[in-house]
């Protein structure tokens, strides 16, 4: 039977240099319930020879699911190249072929809530039946909760949701509060990233290469891991996949099976204490 809230491994924190099935067995022995696959990461699985009945092969193998699909970028340029129309398509795919109905997105291009929102309305109508998960991120065109809600609020789909991920609300100077996602339905919030954050932040000039080098497992840095989850459970939020997002140079260099297993636990702990049903449900 599938884990309603399934602990997800995602796809940055066990990096770009591991073969697929090297992937998915790390998750497994480290407890995790899915992994999470970019684009880029499942043609890395097409290049290693593999087909998509040998990647489903080695999944049901090792008892493994692909449960969070990501990343579309560049949607709300009106001249996008066709490697990110090709891209967006291959994540539909993705979603098909494993069976996941939603698509992380990010935009880091800073246009107006209006303009935003019409090209997010345009993606969620090729989206289709798969629901769109737009992520804030303090360094992009949509950086924090207020600009994010704005733009899915005036998008007016029904696929078009956010997703909450602790490091980008820390590094956004949100509080942790219910008071910054009072006026957004639960159910407009598709899936959240957990991680936690060093006590200083990064010169804001190069903010991105703390997200996509050195951040920490959840609970092992400033403690917003486990306020952040308490906050979500209070709100009401159900969501579709819980990622465990860990992009750390330091943690992976430990080596693939250690990185999992590391993040894992130190998840496991932080959940147990605030919202153990997430581990049973």
């Amino acid at each position: 039977m599938s884990k309603k809230y399934p602990i997800t491994i995602s796809s940055w924190t066990l990096g770009d240099q591991c073969k697929f099935e090297e992937r998915v067995i790390a998750a497994k022995e480290a407890g995790f319930e899915g992994i999470g696959l970019r684009a880029e990461t499942y043609v890395d699985a097409l290049n290693e020879g593999l087909f998509d009945e040998d990647i489903m092969e080695i999944l049901k193998k090792h008892d493994m699911k692909v449960t969070e699909v990501e990343y579309i970028v560049q949607w709300a340029d009106d001249n996008r190249t066709y490697e990110q129309k090709y891209k967006e398509q291959m994540c539909f795919h993705m979603c098909e072929l494993f069976g996941v109905n939603h698509i992380n997105c990010g935009l880091m291009e800073d246009y107006t809530v209006e303009h935003t929102a019409q090209k997010l309305k345009e993606l969620c109508q090729r989206a289709g039946k798969y629901t769109i998960g737009v992520e804030p991120m303090p360094y992009s065109g949509i950086p924090n909760m207020k600009k994010g809600w704005d733009v899915v609020k005036m998008a007016d789909c029904e696929n078009a949701k956010l997703i909450l991920d602790t490091w980008h609300w820390v590094r956004a100077n949100q509080p942790i509060d219910l008071e910054v996602i009072k006026d957004i339905p639960a159910d407009k919030i598709v899936s959240v990233q957990i991680n936690d954050v060093w006590d200083r932040a990064y010169a804001e000039a190069i903010l991105r290469d703390e997200s996509m080098h050195d951040r920490l497992a959840p609970g092992t840095g400033i403690g917003s891991t486990a306020p952040f989850l308490k906050m979500i459970k209070e709100k009401g939020i159900e969501p579709k996949a819980v990622g465990v997002e860990v992009i750390s140079d330091a943690i992976l260099a430990t080596g693939v099976k250690e990185a999992a297993k590391h993040n894992f636990e130190n998840a496991k702990k932080v959940i147990n204490e605030v919202w153990p049903e997430l581990l049973d449900a």
